[in-house]
């Protein structure tokens, strides 16, 4: 086997990629950058029954945005392409021959009207009908037929399947690098259909044929592939081939812990399943896709990485570079994850207060000029320094700042009970006073001059704070009231103090 690390993940372009998948993409780039080796993308798409149009396209644009990039795989050749199964199907008849040749797999011709029967005749029996080693001499396949017989019955026939002759009485010892080791007696195995009649192979055959030719030496994939892996090792070493390694990663689950993770469940609980949008080119569906919900790549990787393995510590903020360098196979958790939308927003707030101002500022700009308000990058730059601990989403800053842009036109009525008195229009006109008497109109100045003021007059803060934050802001929130009106100006601050004063006295 090739002694440099190659790992590949296979999806198939039949919808979008479900967070799962990307999280599988994801502990593959991992493993694979880890041990300074390659990660392949190869899309499975032999079913052409279930291909649907733009869905490769959306898998590659997904993992584009998560950075998690390919080194091998459509539009990057390597030395192992073509990277999509539907080009490589002259491959696969080739090597299923060689397992006819060796005894490893057989022609079966049953209808299936004659496999209908036999799983009823199993079931008014309380059994299940299973094609396999206990039966298969009896069925109507190519093991009991003569070379001629089996000629002339090709010839005669275009409807026919390749099975893979699964051993009879052995037990299979096989190990999973996150499971450990384990047993299967072949009586329980059925024998899988490789090959069909159209020339096209199943997904099993593709498979391992397309891991061996592209040298991959680990199969990192989701735990829904576990009931193959017996079939896999099998076919492994009906080739001849050296087995690579097998890890079978967890569910990602429910909210609830019950259960694997749907886009239903993300439908009614109101969080995306899905990394980026996706309209359905049948049904014209949009669901939701994270990036598209204004969360960062970086919360998306964090959190997916985070569920199903840990570094054994309790760090919980990793950069890609940072998970790549503690990354091991031996950590990931052998049972289901919970998917946690609380705690996916908690690493987005993270991440958001740790971009670059001036990006939030480029993301922020735009949402201002739908409502036509055009202000200097350097004044919004100010606002979204000071307001941005207060948000998850750039989409939350208009509601956290509206108040730096357009003055109040009307009032929060429990805020104004709260703190417009009887004598706070007169302290109001007091402070426009002091206010107007101020050259300079800084933060700090304005602070130090009113709290000076306010203990001249013998006041209690609240009787001027209160009602000069509703003025300013149209509700008792915001942030410190001082630097609004630095913002603002002394011009602004003064005409709403006087708008209060007029529609609240």
């Amino acid at each position: 086997m090739d002694t440099n690390v190659r790992v590949r993940f296979a999806p198939s372009p039949t919808g979008p990629l479900h967070i799962g998948g990307v999280r599988t993409a994801l502990y593959n780039y991992l493993f694979a950058k880890k041990h300074g080796g390659d990660f392949l993308l190869r899309i499975e798409d032999t079913d052409q029954t279930r291909f649907v149009e733009g869905a490769e396209e959306y898998i590659k644009e997904s993992l584009d945005w998560c950075g998690i990039s390919y080194d091998e795989g459509p539009e990057k050749p390597g030395d192992c392409g073509p990277y999509r199964q539907s080009e490589r199907k002259d491959i696969y008849a080739e090597y299923v021959d060689k397992l006819i040749d060796n005894g490893r797999a057989y022609y079966a011709f049953d209808t299936e009207e004659e496999l209908d029967a036999k799983r009823k005749e199993a079931e008014n029996q309380g059994t299940k009908f299973s094609y396999g080693p206990k039966n298969r001499d009896s069925l109507n396949n190519s093991l009991s037929l003569s070379s001629d017989e089996l000629q002339k019955k090709l010839a005669e026939s275009d409807d026919y399947v390749i099975r893979f002759k699964t051993e009879a009485h052995k037990t299979l010892e096989l190990h999973d690098e996150i499971r450990g080791y384990i047993e299967v007696d072949t009586e329980v195995l059925d024998d899988k259909i490789l090959f069909k009649s159209d020339g096209m192979p199943t997904y099993h055959l593709a498979n391992i044929v397309d891991d061996h030719l592209m040298r991959i030496t680990h199969v990192i994939r989701g735990e829904e592939w576990l009931p193959s892996l017996p079939l896999h090792v099998s076919l492994y070493e009906a080739f001849g081939w050296e087995v690579p390694k097998f890890a079978h990663l967890p569910l990602i689950l429910k909210p609830s812990g019950k259960g694997k993770l749907s886009k239903r469940d993300g439908d009614q609980l109101g969080f995306p399943v899905f990394p980026l949008e996706w309209k359905d080119p049948k049904t014209g569906n949009v669901s939701a896709g994270y990036r598209e919900e204004g969360y960062l790549p970086e919360t998306l990787t964090n959190m997916l990485a985070l569920l199903g393995w840990n570094d054994g510590t309790d760090q919980e903020f990793f950069s890609l570079e940072d998970m790549t360098q503690k990354f091991e196979l031996s950590r990931v958790h052998k049972s289901g994850a919970k998917f946690d939308p609380e705690k996916t927003d908690w690493f987005q707030h993270h991440y958001l207060q740790e971009q670059p101002v001036g990006d939030l500022v480029d993301e922020f700009l735009p949402i201002l000029a739908q409502k036509e308000i055009y202000p200097e990058k350097v004044y919004v730059e100010e606002v979204v320094k000071t307001i941005r601990e207060r948000a998850t989403f750039v989409s939350e800053f208009w509601e956290l700042s509206f108040f730096y842009f357009e003055a109040p036109k009307k009032f929060d009525e429990k805020s104004a009970k709260k703190a417009w008195k009887k004598d706070s229009e007169e302290w109001m006109r007091a402070l426009i006073g002091k206010l107007q008497s101020l050259e300079e109109f800084s933060q700090a100045h304005i602070q130090a001059e009113v709290k000076d003021w306010i203990n001249t007059q013998e006041l209690g803060f609240g009787k001027i704070m209160q009602p000069l934050r509703l003025s300013l802001v149209g509700a008792m929130r915001g942030p410190d009231v001082f630097h609004i009106a630095s913002c603002i100006g002394k011009a602004e601050t003064i005409s709403r103090l006087n708008f209060a004063i007029e529609e609240l006295s």
